[in-house]
């Protein structure tokens, strides 16, 4: 008997967070990052897939240790399709050469994969449209060590409701995974003055990758 699913991509998804990693209908299809990829550029859960675009997925290694999570996509990276591309991106690439690592040895994402207007802060709504896919992604690349780059990233992952000056440099977990909150690239270009703190947080992830 052939069932008939409404909503496959849904489906799919709701598996994935059963721990299904695969779904058998005639074929045997397994969740991958590419077909993920697929998933999110057709997603029209809200209504920035009206204004955005491009959709910004991530890059970098399906295999990182490092994973790097921003808040969304500015114009240069709904622009590009790229993360972290524009002046807050150069600026990320200099924090990560300071690990002691590449970019494309890491894996670099936000928690919308749409840009919101104006580079407005993330709606609750947005974020909850784009929750799965974001932990989707953490589950397939298994990082050793998580940064959340802002507060945005740091409550989606943790349901929480903090401010970065009072968890930024904290350690903490996210499903065994060490999570370690820093500040945002685009706050750091308006305050300099922090620029020697997150320095200082990307020299405990090199410590964390090294042991």
């Amino acid at each position: 008997m052939m069932m008939e699913i409404s909503d496959p991509q849904g489906f799919l998804n709701a598996l994935y967070r059963m721990g299904v990693r695969r779904y058998v209908s005639g074929r045997v299809e397994e969740l991958t990052l590419s077909r993920l990829a697929r998933q999110v550029g057709s997603c029209i859960k809200c209504g920035l897939s009206k204004t955005r675009r491009s959709v910004v997925f991530g890059e970098g290694s399906e295999n990182a240790e490092l994973l790097f999570i921003g808040e969304a996509p500015g114009e240069e990276e709904d622009r590009q399709g790229r993360p972290f591309v524009g002046r807050a991106g150069k600026l990320l690439d200099q924090m990560i050469e300071r690990i002691g690592v590449a970019r494309t040895d890491v894996f670099i994402c936000n928690v919308l994969k749409c840009r919101p207007p104006n580079n407005r802060d993330p709606e609750a709504t947005e974020a909850e449209c784009c929750k799965p896919y974001l932990f989707a992604q953490i589950d397939l690349i298994r990082p050793r060590v998580i940064c959340t780059l802002g507060k945005h990233a740091y409550n989606t992952l943790l349901g929480v409701d903090e401010k970065i000056t009072r968890i930024r440099g904290r350690l903490t977990e996210y499903k065994g995974v060490t999570l370690l909150p820093t500040y945002h690239p685009s706050f750091l270009l308006r305050n300099q003055s922090a620029i020697g703190d997150a320095y200082e947080d990307m020299e405990t992830l090199r410590d964390l990758l090294r042991r």
